[in-house]
């Protein structure tokens, strides 16, 4: 091979490399900048968290005293408790009525929840939280949570749950901030649509409580709506959880 041929290639294989290096080089900017933007809008995100945290505290302090609804129970009176007291089992729940992850979890679970609570089995402990309000705008994850510790005061807490969550709009919809579908939901429950519920849902009556109840939320550490805990262990984040399942460790539970 001549000198000429061998300077060629030489030169050919350097442009080659300083090619791939340049390849390396832009690749590596890339990702530097994918990474920057992902940092970026977490913390424009933990900002917006911020804000909603900041106004939802300043809510909570002018919107008049904090009123538990009838039958609240635990800690500061923020929890809904439904089933029997002495049941072995406690099912404890964190829910937001706009959550659509809320909604499937309860379509899912719903009809087992109400058999196992009927039998004694378990007994479960519902908490409002308003997370969709924040992340989407909007007060109808806090009127309904109000409208249903009102539908509580009644006696019929359960099942104007189930109504909200059966009629839940879709997830960029505001239709739960209007106190007229609220209350039209009353209707689907015997026994709800009375004077006093329409006057507590038109006067937010709960309404600082339901901030009370959501800032013990953001101070729990939670993942996220729905957050499900049964006797303690997080079962939502449990891939093989099922209705079935659920039933089993429940049962198990009350044979001792």
């Amino acid at each position: 091979m001549s000198e000429k041929n061998r300077e060629g290639k030489r030169t050919a294989r350097e442009r080659l490399a300083e090619e791939r290096e340049k390849q390396k080089a832009a690749e590596k900017r890339r990702r530097v900048l994918i990474v920057g933007a992902s940092v970026l809008c977490v913390l424009g995100l933990a900002g917006v968290i911020g804000v909603v945290a900041a106004n939802a505290d300043k809510d909570a302090d002018t919107a008049g005293p904090v009123v538990a609804p009838s039958g609240a129970n635990g800690e500061d009176s923020l929890v809904i408790p439904v089933g029997d007291a002495g049941a072995e089992s406690t099912l404890s729940v964190w829910e937001d009525f706009r959550c659509p992850a809320c909604k499937s979890f309860e379509d899912a679970y719903r009809s087992t929840i109400h058999e196992l609570t009927e039998a004694g089995k378990l007994k479960v402990e519902y908490h409002l939280a308003t997370l969709i309000d924040g992340n989407m705008g909007g007060s109808g994850s806090r009127k309904a949570a109000n409208a249903a510790a009102c539908a509580q005061n009644e006696g019929r807490f359960p099942a104007y749950h189930d109504a909200l969550f059966e009629n839940q709009p879709a997830e960029t919809s505001d239709d739960f901030a209007s106190d007229a579908k609220l209350l039209d939901l009353a209707q689907k429950v015997d026994g709800l649509d009375t004077s006093a519920f329409r006057t507590c849902v038109e006067n937010g009556t709960h309404t600082s409580w339901v901030a009370k109840s959501n800032k013990a939320f953001q101070k729990g550490g939670f993942s996220g709506t729905p957050s499900v805990f049964l006797n303690g262990t997080n079962i939502y984040a449990d891939q093989s959880m099922t209705p079935a399942k659920l039933k089993q460790m429940v049962e198990a539970k009350a044979k001792g």
